[in-house]
């Protein structure tokens, strides 16, 4: 809540806004002044805090009467003050002086409406006791911003240089112009008195001295004076902002948890010693495995694609295998013939039969290992999106690189293990035959034998005078064969990929990084938590705004229901 003042402060020409704090100290302290552009520096002679206004107006201004809406901060720290913050303002102008742009009466103009408007605003309007009430730009501006007057006060000044013969009672009492809030008059320094830097102690007492013995004003003495306006305005301040408190409170209730919210996205400050840095780096490779865990169990996308290889990609590719051609009646009659070597086998082609299943057999290796591959990039890609989604990683970025680097080289591991796993598999189809599947085949003897080859009746006939007939047989009963071992594959591959690849990831993806990190010294485990600088200034700017929402609504609790 500020208290704005309408026209300058006694003794400087405002041609900035000046933003004056008050802030009370203990008995007995010096008193001194800090400015906002130079904050290092304190003032205890307060003609050095005048020059320093004007330097300071020069500044932005230059050395004209031009005028400039960028405010000045000062804070004053006094046993002799009081709770308060007011803002002076350029006096309101009626013509442009040389060195003054044409715009400038409606320059001020506006610059002093954009404070007083504020619905929060105490309007302080300051008309000199000489000048009619009737024509006080201050009174007017104030009566359009503020027409119910909840947030005016009038002041009267310059009391002490009224003709002889007339006085301000009326206004003071409020018959000429009523306000909702009483009039107070004031008496100022002299000229004089400024350029012998009179103490305001001192003319505070002359102006106390000044109503007391004044015949016209004696009665209202008690109401009137500097001391007196002060005092008011806290009091009004304090009941204001009593009555603000709950909606006060809301706002920074609200401010409080928006800033928590933010800080809790962007990551708190990290503690410097390297138990606290392991901890939060291990915080941050558990939130990546929720996340990355997530995506495997369905709560995020992504894991549904493993199930897609195993139910489309890989019974899609079983079916592209070529056994068509493996078990031809060509390539069946020149496996047979070549099983034996030079040596006829006795009852059945056996080594044939041995010669075609492995072949055959041997074909699933391909869609397998493609089946550990594609599982391989689909776990590979959810770590990336892993990684991305994790909120807690996006401030370090180069933890983020050596997760995914960890997580990666894990990945090639499960993959390995889960190729030679998926090849044992395979392997040991080709390695023992199920014979229960032969033992179940009747051969019975060919009939209708070719008059052209008195052999086709034999049951046994060598191999050179096989018929198509029988090498379509033994074609077929290898087919029949190699599909039992499709069925038993088809179900048993993506068993191992998952035990090896997605089982394993879930369970130990990071395992490995929990050793390393653990071994790491203090140095570079802060390597880890390096972070973008501009991400570290924002931070702290959030923690410093927090603390002072804080620090406000400590001070209000102190204070918001004590009289």
């Amino acid at each position: 809540m500020h208290i704005y003042l309408l026209l300058r402060l006694e003794g400087i020409v405002t041609r900035r806004p000046l933003v004056l704090q008050l802030h009370k100290t203990d008995d007995g302290q010096q008193e001194y002044a800090e400015f906002l552009h130079a904050s290092r520096k304190r003032f205890t002679d307060f003609a050095a805090v005048r020059q320093e206004i004007s330097d300071e107006t020069d500044r932005i201004t230059g050395k004209t009467k031009a005028i400039s809406n960028v405010p000045i901060q000062l804070s004053i720290y006094s046993p002799n003050v009081v709770n308060l913050t007011l803002i002076d303002l350029p006096g309101l102008t009626k013509v442009a002086v040389e060195g003054q742009s044409d715009t400038i009466v409606q320059d001020i103009e506006n610059m002093v409406r954009s404070y007083v408007e504020k619905p929060n605003c105490i309007i302080l309007a300051i008309s000199p006791a000489n000048q009619d009430i009737a024509t006080s730009d201050a009174i007017k501006i104030a009566r359009e911003v503020d027409p119910s007057g909840e947030r005016t006060f009038g002041v009267v000044t310059k009391l002490d240089l009224m003709d002889k013969g007339t006085n301000a009672v009326e206004v003071l009492e409020g018959r000429q112009y009523r306000l909702k809030h009483p009039w107070v008059g004031i008496v100022n320094r002299s000229q004089a008195d400024i350029n012998k830097n009179v103490d305001m102690i001192v003319a505070r007492k002359k102006e106390r001295e000044y109503f007391e013995t004044s015949p016209e004003y004696g009665h209202l003495a008690h109401k009137m004076g500097a001391e007196y306006l002060a005092k008011l305005l806290s009091e009004h301040l304090e009941y204001v902002i009593r009555m603000k408190i709950p909606s006060i409170i809301s706002l920074i209730n609200k401010a409080i948890d928006e800033l928590n919210a933010e800080l809790d996205r962007i990551g708190r400050p990290i503690a410097v010693d390297s138990g606290a840095k392991l901890y939060t780096i291990l915080q941050m490779c558990r939130a990546f495995d929720k996340v990355f865990k997530e995506h495997l169990d369905g709560g995020r996308p992504g894991g549904d694609r493993i199930y897609g290889v195993f139910d489309h990609q890989l019974p899609a590719a079983l079916k592209k295998l070529p056994f068509n051609r493996h078990l031809s009646l060509k390539n069946v009659e020149k496996v047979v013939m070549e099983a034996d070597g030079y040596q006829p086998h006795l009852i059945a082609p056996e080594q044939g039969y041995r010669r075609l299943i492995e072949g055959s057999i041997g074909y699933f290796k391909g869609p397998a290992e493609a089946s550990v591959d594609a599982v391989h990039l689909i776990l590979k890609e959810l770590v990336r999106k892993s990684i991305a989604a994790t909120e807690e990683l996006k401030r370090f970025p180069t933890l983020q690189a050596d997760i995914a680097a960890a997580a990666n080289d894990a990945l090639e591991r499960f993959r390995e293990e889960s190729r030679r796993t998926v090849t044992r598999m395979v392997d040991m189809e080709s390695g023992y035959l199920t014979v229960e599947f032969f033992r179940k085949m009747h051969l019975e003897p060919e009939k209708n034998a070719d008059q052209k080859n008195p052999n086709r009746s034999n049951p046994n006939p060598p191999v050179d005078s096989y018929t198509d007939n029988h090498l379509s047989k033994i074609g077929s009963n290898v087919n029949g064969y190699i599909n039992m071992v499709l069925d038993t594959l088809k179900n048993s591959i993506p068993k191992a990929v998952v035990h090896c690849q997605v089982r394993e990831a879930k369970r130990s993806l990071l395992n490995h990084f929990y050793v390393q990190v653990g071994k790491r010294e203090k140095d570079q485990l802060g390597a880890l938590l390096d972070e973008d600088p501009a991400l570290m200034e924002k931070r702290a700017q959030l923690a410093k705004r927090l603390e002072l929402y804080k620090q406000a609504m400590d001070d209000i609790n102190s204070v918001a229901w004590n009289k």
